[in-house]
């Protein structure tokens, strides 16, 4: 009975097999889905909700109770190792396309567009989501925090997006200083912490904190262009998995820096927004791990059982990171007008809380599959589309930006 249902399946895995080049690159591809995984699990399992009196969901953390779920923010931050990728990646096209004759603007131009489809999509599309919702009686501040959950991720876009443009100069650096290149950046965020913490701290101003913002996310991205480059080796590797874990074990145990590397209600720091110097020995880490085992993961992935879901995770990788927010909360929504739901619209304050989102969880992947099918057409070129509805389409994103924001 199993093996004629399986038969599908079984040839999707044979024909991405067939298909897959003999020279790509599976360990690079497999990290960077793993990297989009955490994304949404890790925003599944420490994102939660909470019901006012009016029936409105507003978010809630269970790190807020349970700090002991600290450390599972450790795996689950895995930005370093997606920033690493990146630059090895970037780079890699970077050379292809100057060997093709191509210009760097285009180059560039082609790369934001990839970036920039998805998310002009997903906002517009909650554009017009939003005045339905409304008059099918969802309260205003249940539509608002949705909003601010959709909104979130996509912050990412926009760091990465400024990030892939410094590439030439990012490939200048790794030529000249090799690994090294990325040393500079942790010394800048270091400086940063050092006066926004220290002694010095009553003395600073609130904005200092973002001067941290691209030394911070370059750090990793970096590192992985100095790679793709061939100028980070095994050695290298050691060095920053051994110093990252030195590092990130002081920062926790001496400086007192918040265990979370994620934003916990009701704590006056915060590691991710901006990224603090724990986020780059964190990076660091994950780094050096993922370069020391590239060939294994290489040799694990040539299992075609394994490799045709990386290659499915990797064609829908915007699609998961601007939508997985809109599962989880298409699931909270017709849950909030029922009432408490355990692991939905209940304070995640409990064990039994966890206990339910962890059994939520296979729901919110498929309903993510269900959307995913629908909206990963944005991820393609967009041809064939008017000049007007792409004027629709970003004005639409436009008025979804600024109800997010609470400007309107």
């Amino acid at each position: 009975m199993a093996a004629p249902l399986l038969a599908p399946v079984r040839k999707t895995i044979r024909t991405i097999e067939g298909r897959t080049p003999a020279h790509r690159d599976r360990a690079v591809d497999g990290l960077r889905a793993l990297a989009l995984l955490a994304v949404p699990t890790g925003h599944w399992l420490l994102g939660g909700f909470t019901l006012d009196p009016g029936g409105a969901l507003h978010n809630a953390s269970p790190l807020s109770s349970f700090a002991a779920l600290a450390p599972a923010s450790w795996v689950l931050q895995m930005l370093g190792i997606f920033f690493l990728v990146g630059g090895y990646a970037s780079v890699l096209s970077f050379h292809r396309a100057a060997a093709r004759g191509e210009s760097t603007g285009h180059w560039l131009r082609a790369r934001l567009a990839r970036l920039g489809r998805p998310v002009l999509g997903v906002t517009a599309v909650w554009a017009a989501l939003i005045p339905v919702l409304s008059t099918l009686g969802v309260p205003e501040a249940t539509l608002r925090t949705g909003a601010t959950l959709v909104i979130q991720p996509l912050w990412f876009v926009g760091v990465y997006a400024g990030i892939t443009a410094l590439t030439p100069y990012c490939v200048r650096a790794a030529r000249r200083l090799g690994a090294w290149a990325a040393a500079p950046l942790l010394g800048a965020v270091a400086v940063v912490d050092f006066l926004r913490y220290g002694p010095y701290a009553d003395a600073m101003p609130s904005w200092l904190s973002l001067l941290n913002l691209l030394p911070g996310w370059l750090f990793a991205y970096q590192l992985g262009v100095s790679w793709g480059e061939k100028r980070l080796g095994r050695r290298a590797a050691w060095v920053l998995l051994l110093g990252g874990t030195a590092l990130f074990a002081a920062l926790l145990l001496f400086f007192h820096y918040p265990a979370s590397m994620v934003g916990v209600p009701g704590q006056d720091r915060t590691n991710s927004h901006p990224p603090s110097l724990l986020v780059l020995a964190l990076a660091a880490a994950q780094s050096g791990a993922a370069i020391l085992l590239r060939d294994r993961i290489a040799r694990l992935l040539r299992r075609p059982a394994l490799w045709a879901p990386v290659v499915v995770v990797n064609l829908c990788a915007m699609t998961v990171l601007c939508w997985h927010q809109t599962a989880m909360f298409s699931t909270a929504v017709p849950a909030s007008f029922l009432g408490a739901v355990p692991g939905l619209t209940t304070a995640p304050d409990t064990a039994g809380w966890v206990l339910a989102r962890l059994a939520w969880l296979p729901v919110f992947a498929v309903l993510l599959l269900l959307i995913g099918r629908l909206t990963r057409r944005f991820e393609a070129p967009w041809t064939g589309v008017t000049t007007a509805r792409r004027a629709v389409a970003g004005t639409l994103a436009a008025a979804f930006t600024v109800f997010a924001l609470g400007l309107a």
